[in-house]
């Protein structure tokens, strides 16, 4: 898999697939980190596209080292090389990248701060971009171009960004799988035969195979965190709300934010990851407030106090996955952290479950024939039950700074072909479980609006890509980052 821009190059995870070295460059690492209180790769003498990070191809082209064009059409050469095995980038806009390149180039100044000059980039298929289509895998949809840049679109255009196109969905964003009838189905890079997840697949594929350095994704039920856990990359799922989510609504509407529902960065290393936030997070104009999110709250990681969490109930793990838990548990505590297991003091995660599905079902079937409807009074006690689950966890996080848990039960799974959830099931060290039982994973943070950023920290006896939750306080983004950071680097990460 891509070595998270630390200038070495490696093969492709995809079996015959070809290394594109790309350009040899001087002194490109990445800046601003500090600020947000990650901790960085040291500086290389040259860089790999194909494994650079989105900072350092900035800071190359910033230089001068490296053209805009130049990065932009290594970019394109490793799609159009690698993409046929995968099917990541579904929708390809290269002329018009080459354009913004262009640009770029002309305009280019020592003095230019944009932290993403001139990266090539893709996002979520169900991000809008002014002159595409968003069809969230439907089919009726196909033709029907959006007007406008979503708000993060727009905001990761006037830091640098240039977009090539966008990556692949299943249908409605309902599945952890990335497969429908208008761009067909994307495979798992380190295994054809298995799931990259969902809903953000595409993204999580094109990040691993080295494609992109950057991505955008969005999360209602696990949609970020788990491509990230099956495709060996990082993503973070933002604290609810802070991130505007304009631009990323079913096809033809645009409307009040949907509840749970956030837009997030997806990358190869924490240093992007936390960068990304930096761009994409904050109230649009003319809203009359400001975001200012705390500063990470520990300094090392031998300074954090960590609970780890290795089941939920009726949710087991299988063993590759409880061995990794086993194996970070026991880094942190030689690191010297403050690490205890179990669910004391933390709200009952069986009895948040029914709220979070309710919840979840109501948000996904809006404007759907079949759907039920719930009353207004009905929503508003959901909303007060979030809101005490929300406060017990704000009480837990007083004593503790990270919750660890799974981001799934298991690593990739063999690609599903049977359509309905209820009958599907998912192999747990040989016993069939219910498939939409995997949900407990993603309601710990989603419930409550928490941040949770995962990283990936082991490989599984196959081989296959094993990442953990790092699950933080109510706007606690910067400390989930920061401790993802310290885990890079200090080796823990994969």
């Amino acid at each position: 898999m891509p070595n998270k821009g630390k200038g070495v190059s490696r093969r492709s995870v995809l079996a015959g697939g070809a290394a594109f070295s790309g350009y040899a460059l001087a002194g490109c690492a990445a800046t601003g980190a500090a600020n947000r209180g990650v901790t960085t790769m040291a500086a290389t003498d040259s860089i790999d596209l194909s494994t650079a990070g989105a900072l350092e191809i900035g800071n190359a082209v910033r230089a001068g080292q490296i053209s805009a064009l130049e990065a932009t059409d290594a970019a394109i050469a490793r799609i159009e090389a690698l993409d046929g095995r995968v099917n990541a980038v579904v929708v390809r806009d290269f002329d018009r990248a080459r354009d913004a390149a262009k640009a770029i180039d002309a305009a280019r100044s020592a003095g230019d701060a944009r932290p993403f000059l001139g990266v090539p980039m893709t996002v979520k298929e169900s991000n809008d971009v002014a002159g595409l289509a968003s069809t969230w895998g439907f089919e009726m949809f196909k033709d029907m171009k959006v007007a406008h840049d979503g708000a993060v679109v727009e905001r990761l255009k006037a830091q640098g960004a240039i977009i090539l196109g966008k990556t692949n969905v299943p249908v409605a964003l309902a599945d952890w799988q990335a497969e429908n009838p208008v761009y067909g189905r994307t495979v798992n890079p380190f295994d054809a035969g298995r799931s990259p997840g969902g809903s953000s697949g595409g993204a999580a594929a094109a990040l691993a195979t080295g494609m992109v350095p950057l991505e955008i994704g969005s999360d209602i039920g696990g949609s970020i965190r788990i491509p990230a856990h099956f495709c060996g990359v990082f993503g973070h799922k933002p604290t609810y709300g802070i991130v505007p989510s304009r631009g990323h609504g079913f096809p033809g509407t645009d409307g009040v934010d949907a509840p749970l529902a956030v837009v997030g960065p997806m990358a190869r290393n924490v240093a992007d990851l936390a960068a990304c936030l930096d761009v994409i997070a904050g109230p649009e104009a003319g809203s009359g407030y400001q975001l200012a999110l705390p500063a990470p709250r520990q300094g090392s990681l031998g300074g954090y106090r960590v609970r780890v969490i290795r089941a939920m109930p009726d949710v087991p793990v299988d063993r590759d996955t409880g061995a990794a838990l086993d194996a970070i548990s026991a880094a942190l505590k030689a690191a010297g952290a403050s690490v205890t297991e179990g669910t004391e003091g933390m709200p009952d995660l069986a009895g948040m479950m029914p709220a979070y599905i309710r919840m979840l079902n109501t948000v996904t079937s809006r404007g759907r024939p079949d759907a039920a409807p719930i009353t207004a009074h009905d929503w508003m006690a959901l909303q007060d039950y979030q809101l005490s689950v929300t406060r017990a966890w704000a009480r837990f996080f007083a004593e503790t700074d990270i919750l660890i848990s799974p981001s799934f039960s298991t690593p990739a799974f063999p690609h599903k072909e049977e359509p309905d959830w209820s009958k599907r099931t998912l192999e747990v060290d040989g016993a069939a479980l219910p498939y939409g039982g995997q949900l407990a994973w993603a309601a710990i943070a989603t419930f409550a609006g928490l941040p949770s950023t995962v990283a990936p920290v082991a490989r599984s006896a196959g081989g296959l890509p094993i990442g953990v939750q790092l699950i933080g306080a109510p706007y606690g983004d910067r400390t989930t980052l920061h401790f993802a950071s310290l885990l890079e680097a200090a080796g823990l990460t994969v």
